[in-house]
């Protein structure tokens, strides 16, 4: 493997702890093929599971007076369909903590971030609150772990509702309830927020763009007819639908900039010479940028109308070979483990 993450262990370790997101090598491997598993079972289960923050987000919504901000509620269905998802129940559901437990992990996610900026100069920056947060957030997390691995015992050898399997699997692999809290922490870090800037660009596009939004509607009434329960086999008779997704993931991509650092010395086919088309050294331990942001607008991929959300432009033949210039929820052995699950839940 010749990139690797580097300085992002050090800026994220007093949050995420030993995970995917601290890992290169062997290590991440590992923990990449852990993870795998679970995702892989929650990919063909139901949607069962999105009912009630559905019906909280949909009650919110309606009972809003006027102006209705989207964003605060998206960000608090996606934690509730997340913590659901990994500890088994969703986080507000335990003592009425949810506000609590959100601003905590907000405030480790952003002084992260910014930790992550810093690059190897990530340790001039851990304020107390951070220290703070990124303890309550383990504390809670602790929590549901030790419940579900109690309801695992008890329940031993008889069947259960598959609610804890995904703690049930990484301890199993594991057999240390720490690691398990870690791993799940840097699974909610990656689908919490991501999803949820996800709805809220696809809702920011559709109200500036009427004809998208009638067309989707049209197509969604028309294979919904008179069900009233949501399924996969009626989403993927919704292409529109995956059109409108695709589109706002180009133009609006979850992660917009990423970084890799060089393990030895290698070299990019352009950006040296004169004119940018030589090649280009990059020595052991520089860090390599690509902005995902502005690729998915270049017009020599995209066409002129590149700068346009026009989800038509993923019907047919037009984008059938992008393949590595839409790179939304990353590519190849580093693809994002959630992204099916994302996109499911961007479309319920």
């Amino acid at each position: 493997m010749i990139w690797a993450q580097t300085s992002r262990r050090g800026a994220l370790f007093p949050f995420v702890g030993e995970g995917i997101f601290t890992q290169d090598g062997a290590a991440w491997k590992h923990s990449r093929e852990l993870l795998r598993r679970p995702f892989l079972k929650t990919h063909y289960q139901n949607l069962k599971g999105f009912d009630k923050p559905l019906d909280e987000l949909a009650a919110a919504i309606s009972s809003a007076d006027g102006m209705v901000d989207l964003q605060p509620l998206f960000f608090r269905f996606t934690l509730a369909t997340t913590t659901t998802l990994i500890f088994g129940q969703p986080i507000g559901s335990k003592d009425g903590q949810e506000d609590i437990f959100a601003e905590n992990f907000d405030i480790a996610s952003m002084i992260s971030a910014l930790r992550s900026r810093l690059v190897d100069f990530y340790w001039a920056y851990k304020p107390s609150r951070y220290t703070l947060a990124c303890k309550n957030v383990k504390d809670y997390a602790d929590g549901f772990v030790d419940r579900a691995l109690g309801e695992s015992d008890k329940n031993a050898g008889k069947d259960n509702d598959g609610r804890y399997a995904f703690v049930e699997d990484l301890y199993h692999e594991l057999q240390d309830p720490i690691l398990v809290r870690d791993q799940l922490v840097n699974v909610l870090l990656a689908g919490r927020d991501t999803t949820a800037c996800l709805l809220s660009w696809t809702f920011f596009l559709l109200v500036r763009h009427p004809k998208t939004l009638r067309r989707l509607r049209e197509e969604i009434q028309s294979v919904m007819g008179n069900e009233k329960d949501l399924t996969k086999s009626l989403i993927q008779r919704m292409p529109y639908l995956k059109c409108v997704l695709n589109e706002t993931l180009r133009l609006y991509p979850p992660i917009p900039i990423n970084v890799r650092f060089a393990k030895r010395a290698t070299w990019l086919p352009r950006g040296g010479g004169l004119d940018g088309s030589s090649p280009l050294l990059v020595r052991r331990g520089l860090g390599v940028g690509f902005p995902v942001y502005y690729m998915h607008r270049r017009r020599d991929l995209y066409g002129e109308d590149a700068m346009e959300y026009r989800p038509e432009r993923w019907e047919g033949p037009e984008l059938a070979e992008i393949g590595w210039g839409y790179l939304p929820f990353h590519g190849g052995h580093r693809l994002c483990l959630g992204s099916k699950r994302s996109l499911s839940l961007n479309t319920v």
